[in-house]
């Protein structure tokens, strides 16, 4: 059409309007979410021209940890490349472990840490619609390393001071519960092991992992409520926890209240950070849930999970693209489960009716 004022030919892309649709999760990812998404936007282009509006540059910016003291990792090479390879100019992390990359074009980034005697880092980053602050990224000690066997000396240290038949039939209880799947036998070793050192808060807490496994929630909190109690209130793991029981019963302030605390003593934890974005996506903090969800995701990138919080997350966020990658990321990780195969038939549905302008299905996981 011809502008009156100017007398140029203009051209209007008319945006599609996508409304919203629900969707669910069982047991601890119950969200109902609930979507707007604008496919397309309007652009104004004067003809004879080819020029755009210039995005606004974004900003990467981060801290790299030592896993286990939360300690700076200073002096560390932060290479970040763009999806077709092409790489900006690395970053070393100052004293207190920061880097930065700035001017950065829209898009999606692959951050790269190599550091000996750590496992690699390698994790997107999506810089297409916001800048992405105050990622924070853990080096995890390789297996058999020396940082290793460090890290290792000082988990353990509580623990070290345990009886040595207290820590065995912990270890007992541990291998039954988790690897011989025999929650009921792993029960009694915890509890035969609590009778014998009864400062032992890690057997309170293993005791309400054996509960849960067993479905029995009531027991479990009472469980972690006194690891809490026992430990001076200085376990992460039952804080963390005990926010998680609280969220199952709806209780999401008063839950992140309780992970907060957990990730104060144990800020690698990235159940905590994956239980602490729940908590605020139910609270319909998009984008600090998104944060947490990252930050799960750089402790932990074998966690199928917290793909599956963050496809929530760029859900609410309008952003299928990322969705399409969490979804992918997950089945990666948990392909052949229920929930794995619930989630090959929600991408290909993603993928068709977006591309299609169509409504979304509802969604779950289970």
């Amino acid at each position: 059409m011809i502008d009156k004022r100017s007398g140029t030919k203009v051209l209007y892309f008319q945006p599609i309007i996508l409304t919203g649709w629900p969707m669910s999760y069982s047991g601890p990812l119950a969200l109902l979410l609930r979507l707007a998404f604008i496919f397309g936007s309007t652009a104004l282009l004067q003809s004879g021209t080819r020029g755009q509006f210039a995005p606004e540059p974004r900003t990467l910016s981060g801290t790299v940890y030592y896993a286990g003291g939360n300690r700076p990792a200073e002096n560390v090479t932060v290479e970040l490349r763009a999806t077709e390879g092409s790489m900006v100019a690395p970053q070393r992390t100052s004293s207190n472990g920061s880097f930065e990359f700035h001017s950065m074009r829209r898009g999606i980034y692959v951050i790269a840490i190599d550091v000996s005697g750590f496992e690699p880092v390698n994790f997107n980053v999506d810089l297409s619609l916001t800048s992405s602050r105050g990622i924070a990224i853990y080096l995890r000690p390789r297996q058999g390393s020396l940082a290793e066997r460090a890290d290792a000396q000082s988990v353990s240290a509580h623990e070290l001071s345990m009886p040595q038949k207290a820590r065995d039939l912990m270890e007992s209880g541990k291998k039954k519960l988790y690897k011989d799947k025999d929650a009921k036998a792993g029960l009694a070793d915890f509890q035969e092991a609590l009778g014998i050192a009864p400062g032992y808060y890690e057997a309170h807490y293993q005791i309400a992992m054996a509960y849960l496994t067993l479905g029995q929630r009531e027991p479990a909190e009472q469980s972690l409520r006194k690891a809490v109690q026992a430990s001076g209130d200085k376990y992460g793991e039952a804080d963390i926890g005990l926010g998680t029981t609280m969220l199952d019963k709806g209780d999401f302030v008063g839950g992140e209240k309780r992970i907060r605390r957990g990730l104060e003593l144990a800020p690698d934890s990235w159940l905590g950070q994956y239980e602490l974005g729940r908590a605020l996506l139910n609270e319909n903090r998009i984008d600090d849930a998104e944060r947490a969800a990252l930050q799960a995701r750089s402790l932990d990138p074998n966690a199928a999970i917290v793909y599956r919080l963050l496809a929530n997350v760029h859900l609410r966020k309008s952003n299928y693209s990322a969705t399409l990658e969490d979804l992918d990321a997950y089945l990666k990780l948990d392909p052949n489960s229920p929930a794995g195969v619930r989630a090959k038939q929600i991408r290909e549905d993603v993928q068709k009716k977006v591309a299609a302008k169509k409504f979304l299905p509802t969604i779950d996981l289970r």
